[in-house]
């Protein structure tokens, strides 16, 4: 195609002037974030931190499960789990009987789960609570995440923080940049425009200005996510990976984490990555989608950590999961929960010292009939910063002090 039809085609498009420059903003394909292959850090540098979002608000009680507890038996005596059901870890406390691959890396010492993890005057909004996660401040959510305000400190580059969601989360914005997002699900193209059509809009062409040239070669990364995601929906659709429905996190994990995986191998700059899981608001007949849900959860992180196990820059990568709350202890009428507060995360990989650590829940002194929380969530960033991103944890939490013990 000529430069002159194309040069009609992009001004028709509306991607010119200051629109170019826009189009690749924040919006990346994988072929962008694959060209920095090889720049990860060294063995003395900072390591690779995901952190996997469970959307909706995750049942912590019947994830990781109290399962000796007399109160947690009387408050939901139809969703509990007893002990020949769970994946003992304790004398006391044991997983959720899907989550095998999980109780594996606990063996091995790789897994680790900080109890009763929250902020103090917990809100049950999903919207107002994941905003507090996500920026780190309880008491005035900011527009700036806390891994945005990292990017700032580590120059901005948008392929340093990246998530493979559908649009970019709140917790990879910046005052100055922001993270980028790279679309998962292939090309979505007018019926009057096929992909054959795309890539030829992207061939280089001698004579046009270099913002038209940039703009063009954003047709022809479209080519190349079309092809790179076509191949990873192919492989889950082999391991039946299935789609997730609920609040946010609206595609298959193991996708997600699947081109985390390759980006890791090829040993991208890439230091942060956001992926996510959606479906956990179970106000009803909770126990089975429960189950379900974090049996598709084990598989896809176990797969994840025990494939990049394999290369150095796997080993030096940590995973850390949480939801915006947990669930009330009490069930509900309809078989399942509402919203609550302070929940179990989850840490795995990296320099994660297996075990169970923090205090477990106290069912019988509860906060308006939620758990306690007994560790703050600040307490958790500041210790991924300083010990998986090598950072000034108190520039990006506003000098918070607390820290993880015994955890890394």
């Amino acid at each position: 195609m000529d430069a002159v039809t194309r040069r009609k085609f992009l001004i028709a498009s509306g991607v010119t002037g200051a629109g170019a420059l826009a189009l690749g903003a924040t919006s990346f394909s994988i072929q962008d974030i694959l060209e920095t292959a090889g720049e990860a850090p060294g063995a003395d540098g900072p390591g690779t931190l995901v952190m996997v979002t469970l959307y909706g608000g995750n049942d912590g009680l019947n994830t990781v499960i109290p399962f000796a507890d007399k109160a947690y038996q009387a408050a939901r005596p139809e969703l509990s789990y007893g002990a020949d059901e769970v994946l003992k870890l304790s004398e006391t406390i044991g997983l959720n009987p899907a989550m095998t691959g999980f109780k594996r890396l606990f063996d091995e010492k790789r897994l680790g789960i900080v109890h009763a993890v929250g902020y103090p005057k917990p809100d049950r909004s999903h919207f107002r609570s994941m905003d507090i996660w996500h920026t780190a401040n309880p008491v005035r959510p900011t527009g700036t995440g806390w891994l945005g305000r990292w990017l700032d400190t580590v120059g901005g580059d948008p392929r340093l923080a990246l998530s493979f969601e559908s649009v970019l989360p709140p917790l990879l914005a910046g005052e100055l940049s922001a993270g980028a997002v790279v679309g998962r699900n292939g090309v979505k193209l007018p019926k009057t425009l096929n992909i054959k059509t795309v890539s030829a809009l992207g061939e280089p062409a001698a004579g046009e200005s270099s913002l038209q040239a940039r703009a063009a070669s954003c047709f022809a990364d479209l080519r190349n996510v079309d092809t790179f995601i076509q191949g990873v929906n192919d492989s889950a659709k082999v391991t039946g990976q299935a789609r997730a429905t609920g609040t946010g996190g609206q595609s298959a994990l193991a996708n997600q984490l699947n081109l985390v995986a390759q980006c890791i191998e090829a040993k991208v700059a890439t230091r942060a990555f956001s992926v996510s899981l959606g479906g956990f608001d179970t106000h009803a007949d909770e126990k089975a989608p429960h189950s379900a849900l974090v049996g598709m959860l084990d598989r896809a992180v176990t797969a994840f950590i025990d494939r990049i196990s394999a290369t150095e820059q796997g080993k030096k990568t940590t995973v850390a999961i949480y939801s915006e709350f947990g669930r009330r202890v009490k069930a509900n009428a309809s078989q399942g929960t509402d919203h609550g507060a302070a929940h179990d995360v989850i840490l795995v990989g990296g320099g994660v010292k297996g075990g169970l650590h923090g205090e477990p829940p106290n069912l019988t002194k509860l906060d308006d009939g939620d758990v306690k929380f007994t560790t703050d969530f600040r307490d958790i960033y500041a210790s991924l910063l300083e010990h998986v991103l090598l950072s000034d944890a108190g520039r990006m939490l506003e000098g918070w002090k607390g820290r993880l013990k015994g955890v890394f």
